[in-house]
C-alpha cells in the first residue's frame, strides 16, 4: 500500500509541474473554443429534453389534486 501510495503522490507531482511549467496550452483552447463548447452544449441539452418532453409520451405524475374523483358506490344487490 505504501509504494502506491508514493507512486500515486510522485505521479501526480509530476503532472503538477508539467501544467505549470507548460500552461500556455490550455488557455488558447478555451479562448478559442469555450463558448462555442459552452453554447454547443446548451443547444444539444434544450434540444434533448424538446424530444423527451413532447416525443416520448412519458407521464409525468402531475399533481391530481382537483383531477381524481371518487368511483361511485356500487350498491349491494338483495
Amino acid at each position: 500500500m505504501f509504494r502506491f501510495a508514493k507512486a500515486a503522490l510522485n505521479l501526480s507531482g509530476q503532472g503538477a509541474r508539467q501544467v505549470r511549467f507548460n500552461s500556455s496550452g490550455a488557455a488558447d483552447f478555451h479562448s478559442k473554443y469555450g463558448t462555442g463548447l459552452l453554447v454547443g452544449g446548451f443547444a444539444f441539452c434544450t434540444a434533448v429534453w424538446a424530444f423527451v418532453i413532447t416525443q416520448t409520451g412519458i407521464t409525468w405524475n402531475l399533481s391530481p389534486v382537483g383531477k381524481v374523483q371518487p368511483k361511485p358506490w356500487r350498491e349491494e344487490e338483495e
